[in-house]
């Protein structure tokens, strides 16, 4: 069971740094936001994407569809996203009244 869920930190730590690795394409229309803006809009997107997975595993579950390691892979990863999204939520609500408190 150990050596199960190892091979499967050390996978998702590949998977993570492979997609670091990878060069960042031009671009070639000119309309690729650069900024914070646009990486918190593609990591908003891809949470959404991980909430929908996560949703559509935990029906099939119970449905019968779906092992019950997968429903509960799908759980963890929902509830994990959604720890992540509040946390940023949280300080940039904090970054926010910061900058409000500030002296004109």
């Amino acid at each position: 069971m150990k050596t199960a869920a190892l091979g499967q930190a050390l996978s998702a730590y590949a998977t993570a740094a492979a997609r670091l690795a990878e060069p960042r394409k031009p671009d070639t229309d000119g309309t690729a936001e650069v900024g914070f803006g646009a990486v918190l809009r593609a990591e908003l997107a891809r949470d959404v994407a991980t909430l929908k997975t996560s949703e559509a595993t935990a029906v099939a579950g119970v449905a019968g569809k779906a092992d019950l390691q997968s429903v509960v892979e799908a759980v963890t990863n929902a509830e994990l996203t959604l720890s992540k999204v509040t946390a940023v939520r949280d300080r940039v609500i904090a970054a926010y009244q910061e900058i409000m408190r500030m002296p004109i």
